[in-house]
């Protein structure tokens, strides 16, 4: 007996494949994946993740599970990672923040789309027991463009500005990454699964790239001015990375997840004034909310949605998901881990 559950468990013992795994949302499914039991490999070029993400499991108990390796996702595929196989692959490397695609345009719409078509590649052909890895795809709420709907179901149509406008080429890629999947998934029976996020916050998230919580947070922890963008009116919806992480692992286990795509994110809106005043509050800072004119922000002609909120019916269905962090644990939690020194 004792012998057949410990072959059980080694069976149940997946090897998994996580791009972009020292990033924000990565780092905290390294350490879920590694706390489940499984071996977990780690591709990240480190241009918006850190290192410093990955130092509770480097030290943790399921240290010799993880191996990290650092270099362009194109070049590991070809190189370090030829040989090797996977049960589940999570393609979570991507540009990420609107501040860096309207600065970066090229890098983020080739970083997006290219090592996209590569990866999706790379799973159909290195999957354990023969047949391609399971793969899940991130993408973005971004997707639905600025549409008017609301809230966004995952048929819904998508709404675009024009080519001239940089602040659309974020969702173009991700679309198109979502066709490639799709197109895999139909055409070469890759079994994937596609999520768009909306708005995920949490420890570990920085304000580098426009990401506003952990903008608003540093700056509430400074004193200095909360810069509201726009009149503060428009809303979106906020989902903490511990609600979002247990879900990704759940889908990928759902067979009748494949081949879908499905929205993930809280449905609760909060106009971003609002999500000024909430930081304050429950940080107990003094700092003032100042507002920024999107032109000042981002540039001439910066368009945004007013209302960003997901339909979560799939979601629910498939896996019975429902977030349950309240907004101000995860303020508290970024604000922990922005007053934290990285490790040594």
């Amino acid at each position: 007996m004792v012998v057949e559950r410990a072959t059980r468990k080694a069976a149940e013992r997946r090897r998994c494949l996580i791009t972009g795994g020292a990033g924000f949302i990565g780092s905290h499914l390294t350490d879920h994946l590694l706390a489940l039991g499984h071996r977990v490999t780690v591709v990240d070029n480190l241009s918006t993740g850190r290192r410093d993400n990955l130092a509770p499991a480097l030290a943790g108990p399921h240290a010799a599970s993880l191996r990290v390796i650092e270099g362009d996702l194109s070049r590991v595929l070809r190189a370090e990672l030829v040989a090797e196989r996977f049960d589940h692959v999570y393609h979570l490397a991507a540009a990420v923040g609107v501040q860096r695609i309207v600065d970066r345009p090229i890098e983020c719409i080739e970083a997006n789309v290219i090592d996209t078509a590569e990866l999706l590649r790379y799973a159909a052909e290195h999957g354990t027991a023969g047949g391609p890895a399971r793969t899940l795809i991130a993408s973005s709420s971004e997707v639905y463009g600025k549409s008017a709907k609301t809230p966004f179901s995952e048929s819904d149509d998508c709404v675009y500005g024009p080519t001239t406008a940089w602040r659309w080429s974020y969702a173009t890629s991700k679309a198109i990454d979502e066709y490639l999947a799709l197109a895999w998934h139909a055409q070469r029976s890759l079994p994937v699964v596609i999520t768009r996020f909306f708005n995920t916050v949490g420890p570990r998230q920085v304000g580098d790239y426009g990401m506003v919580l952990p903008r608003f947070v540093s700056a509430a922890l400074r004193g200095v001015p909360l810069h509201v963008y726009g009149d503060g009116k428009q809303t979106r919806c906020f989902c903490d990375v511990r609600d979002i992480v247990p879900a990704l692992v759940r889908l990928m286990d759902k067979p009748r997840a494949l081949g879908l795509v499905v929205n993930l994110g809280s449905d609760t809106p909060v106009s971003i004034r609002e999500l000024a005043e909430r930081v304050l509050k429950t940080l107990r800072s003094g700092s003032p909310i100042e507002p920024i004119p999107y032109d000042r922000a981002y540039g001439p002609g910066f368009e945004d949605l007013h209302r960003r909120q997901p339909d979560l019916t799939r979601a629910r269905d498939l896996i019975g998901f429902s977030p349950a962090t309240p907004l101000e644990d995860t303020i508290r939690a970024i604000a922990d881990t922005l007053r934290s020194p990285p490790p040594a």
